[in-house]
């Protein structure tokens, strides 16, 4: 998502860079033209990339830049600052009740991944620890009951659903059943159309008077772009919309509804949906999403999602063996596999600082398919111990997995590479330990350095350049 944008923001802040110690306004405007294409090349809303050109060219021309920072370093952080502002500032939470169930009731336009949306957000709240029940209210479309259904068997959440009775109908017994019956989250799924009319909206209207929710969370497709922006547009002129849901926000490259909705409708985004899988709903971070536009990556996402699916004893054993030079590929599936539970790995490169912009990196799923079946076609003894595989296993390999036998030569190879390259890290690990003493099991402070850090060390630096040379004199 925002490859396009990142891209143009990118080469923005290089020209910037080039510059001298201070920022003009002919400089600015010049850059703010490329920036603004972008923008409007993303579908954002031309309302919403004005204010946002007229608040950064106001904040940046003439900006006096700090002692020790390059004029593009400071010209991000306005620009990060006004995009965070721009998506809605803070994180906007879920308000859930301590007692009795919360209804949170689900609307949108057919197509927009409502109910698989409102299944997400059931496996979602399950994980921490909620009882939801799921509520087929959507009795216009057809099969719309069935699927839910299906959703709620895999997920192993109940599902409410009635017949010849009316959706609001349908929508109070289920609130009854689930004070009944102990559930603590009541889940509207309601009906939609292919367009905003008025007998959608009245129907709408009953249940939301009926039903009383706690959360009315509407569900919009981002890759419609602006469409998307005026529905929730027309929908929150109706109802009290408490919060937007944008879905298939990993399809879409332009992202102008992320950086639309909240500046047009006033309400924020809550969760975005990031693939098809029932786990692929995240909460949505406006200062994150602003790091990853800019192409400064999200770590903070990145952590929270390894330490989701991998294990810690795992993770130890793994660096254990490294450290003793004993990795397997039998160790480098299990760590494969456990990166694909992350989800895709074009998103995850883009939470790394830096990958971003990469474009060559064969780092696409199907290639990552294709060497966990290499790798499942070896014997576990030839997982084990690699430098065994010859030409005809090599030939055996090949045919199980459907590649090449170069590309069986290619992976031996590359894993050959990396368990040197982590051996001599190992070396490297060791040799501080040595020289670093300290209580067992300790763990040593990491080297991140803080922008108050580098500060003092470039001050410290450029004193003691200025010592020596006057020493020389």
């Amino acid at each position: 998502m925002f490859e396009t944008l990142t891209e143009s923001l990118g080469s923005f802040f290089s020209k910037i860079g080039a510059k001298g110690r201070k920022i003009t306004e002919t400089d600015v405007k010049e850059g703010l033209r490329t920036v603004r294409m972008a923008l409007l090349e993303a579908d954002v809303a031309l309302p919403v990339v004005k204010t946002f050109m007229d608040k950064v060219g106001e904040k940046a021309v003439g900006q006096a830049v700090l002692e020790s920072v390059q004029p593009q370093e400071q010209l991000v952080k306005i620009v990060h600052d006004e995009l965070i502002d721009l998506m809605g500032g803070g994180e906007a939470q879920l308000v859930l009740q301590n007692q009795g169930p919360t209804i949170i009731m689900m609307c949108g336009l057919q197509g927009s991944g409502k109910t698989t949306t409102t299944a997400k957000l059931a496996n979602r709240l399950k994980a921490k620890g909620r009882k939801p029940l799921l509520v087929a209210a959507d009795l216009q479309r057809p099969a719309a009951v069935a699927q839910l259904k299906v959703l709620g068997e895999d997920l192993d959440v109940p599902v409410f659903s009635e017949s010849g009775v009316s959706p609001p109908d349908v929508c109070v017994h289920a609130v009854a059943h689930a004070k009944q019956t102990g559930r603590d989250i009541v889940l509207l799924d309601t009906a939609g159309r292919l367009h905003i009319d008025d007998d959608l909206m009245k129907e709408l209207e009953t249940v939301q008077q009926r039903t009383q929710p706690h959360e009315i969370l509407l569900v919009v497709d981002a890759m419609v772009g602006q469409d998307a922006v005026q529905s929730a547009k027309e929908f929150d002129a109706r109802l009290p919309i408490s919060g937007v849901i944008l879905t298939k926000l990993d399809g879409d490259a332009r992202g102008g509804a992320a950086l639309s909705v909240k500046h047009v409708t006033g309400k924020p985004i809550k969760f975005v949906g990031v693939g098809e899988k029932l786990d692929r709903l995240e909460e949505f971070h406006p200062e994150r999403m602003a790091t990853r536009i800019l192409g400064m990556g999200d770590v903070v996402s990145l952590v929270e999602k390894a330490q989701q699916v991998i294990d810690q004893d795992q993770a130890q054993k793994f660096q254990d063996k490294m450290l003793k030079d004993r990795l397997t590929l039998e160790d480098f599936l299990t760590q494969l596999r456990a990166v694909k539970k992350m989800g895709s790995i074009k998103d995850l490169l883009g939470m790394v600082p830096g990958m971003a912009g990469l474009k060559d990196l064969d780092a696409s799923d199907d290639h990552i398919g294709q060497v966990e079946a290499v790798i499942c076609s070896m014997t576990p003894e030839e997982r084990r111990n690699p430098s065994i595989i010859g030409a005809s296993r090599k030939q055996r390999i090949a045919r199980g997995s459907g590649v090449s036998v170069n590309d069986v030569s290619r992976l031996l190879k590359q894993f050959e590479d990396v368990t040197k390259q982590l051996s001599s890290l190992g070396k490297a690990q060791k040799f501080v330990d040595r020289m670093m003493p300290g209580p067992a099991g300790a763990q040593r402070p990491g080297r991140v350095l803080t922008a108050e850090q580098r500060k003092e060390i470039k001050k410290r630096r450029k004193l003691e350049k200025e010592r020596k040379k006057k020493n020389r004199r």
